[in-house]
């Protein structure tokens, strides 16, 4: 794996990219085996980073007989082919990781149309690399997916393609407008956060829905949408695929209308990993995941999860040196953060289903403000 330290990412950050790269390339069915980075003002136009770091990773994949180098950020197809030159092996970026963690994830119609109009919009830009060498390499991550084995693809077949993808996704689209019409009048609560932040455990806990749920990024790509009643009151529940940083753009317009369910919530209900050692960070790529959107005005309940994971090194009284996350404990953090949010944060633990009632009864306290108002007659029956 591979990544640059620059004018816009410092060491650190980089750090914490990379071992989610190789949580990401584990997710694929890689081991991630060795790390190489490099401080550069900006990335090399012709090979990303310099000619001598290029050589001593390709001494590495020659001793180590590695299959394979995934990059951090996005290159072009020029790029790719200069450096597999060099490499003599494949060469992916996290995009297209990305991208490979779809197509083998997607399971509705919808998802699978997205994720394939993704990767042919991925691949467009870079046809004179994909089938003009290396083709015994061709196949396994990153090579999952459309057209892998037309080598006479070019880009008008691959723009028709575009068009009947884009066509297939419109008549869905419209079928699941028809589908959300019929629920308009319902209460919508949604599920959103970054990747692998226990979304589907929750969604498992608060409607008892057995959506599919593993440590692994990604998990759910597909929406599942459950009816849940609590005290006689109804509403829909769902839950959505996880953001990531640096998720290819292509793959958001794709799935915007997938996330048609975070813009017409009623509720959100934002689950940050308390035990990340950047979760603030996590949550700051969510909210502006909402915003661009146009859902982050919504009535939102924040959720930290994996409370039982959380690690706290108390810190030594003669330790003059800044406090860091490590040194706070679980106490401080949420009074730090109920501070600022009231009573709209919340500190449970999903796995050990502590604090779930909390959150339960809190969630019905929102449902119902919007179920009152909209159906007033309700509360005269209830009272009664």
């Amino acid at each position: 794996m591979v990544g640059l330290v620059h004018k816009n990412q410092d060491e650190d950050q980089l750090k914490e990219y990379l071992e989610e790269l190789a949580f990401l390339a584990d997710t694929a069915g890689a081991s991630a085996v060795k790390t190489f980075t490099q401080k550069l003002i900006q990335p090399d136009v012709k090979t990303f980073i310099g000619s001598g770091k290029l050589l001593e990773i390709a001494a590495f994949v020659k001793d180590h007989k590695t299959d394979m180098v995934i990059f951090d950020d996005e290159l072009s197809g020029s790029q790719i082919r200069n450096i597999e030159k060099i490499l003599q092996c494949k060469v992916i970026d996290r995009t297209n990781l990305i991208l490979d963690i779809f197509a083998h994830r997607a399971r509705t119609a919808q998802s699978r149309i997205q994720v394939e109009l993704a990767q042919y919009k991925y691949m467009l830009p870079r046809l004179t690399r994909m089938w003009t060498h290396l083709e015994k390499q061709r196949g396994g991550i990153g090579g999952r997916g459309p057209g892998e084995t037309e080598l006479e693809t070019d880009r008008r077949s691959i723009k028709e393609k575009l068009a009947r993808l884009t066509d297939k996704l419109r008549d869905i689209e419209k079928q699941n407008e028809t589908q959300r019409k019929q629920r308009r009048e319902k209460i919508r609560v949604t599920l959103v956060g970054y990747t692998n932040v226990g979304k589907s455990t929750i969604m498992n806990l608060l409607s008892k829905a057995g959506v599919f749920a593993e440590n692994k990024l990604f998990a759910t790509l597909d929406t599942t949408t459950r009816k849940v009643v609590i005290d006689n009151i109804p509403f829909l529940l769902s839950d959505t695929v996880g953001f990531i940083r640096k998720l290819p753009h292509d793959l958001v317009e794709s799935f915007k209308s997938t996330l048609d369910e975070v813009r017409e919530a009623d509720i959100l209900i934002h689950v940050a990993d308390i035990s990340h050692p950047n979760f603030e960070e996590q949550i700051k790529v969510v909210n502006e995941t909402l915003v661009e959107l146009k859902a982050a005005d919504k009535p939102t309940l924040l959720v930290f999860n994996k409370i039982d994971a959380y690690r706290f090194t108390k810190k030594d009284e003669d330790d003059l040196g800044p406090l860091l996350k490590e040194n706070i404990s679980l106490e401080e953090m949420q009074k730090t953060w109920i501070a600022r949010y009231s009573s709209s944060c919340h500190f449970i633990s999903a796995l050990n289903r502590t604090h779930i009632e909390e959150l339960r009864k809190k969630l019905l306290e929102e449902v119902k403000k919007i179920y009152f108002k909209r159906y007033p007659n309700s509360r005269v029956m209830q009272e009664s």
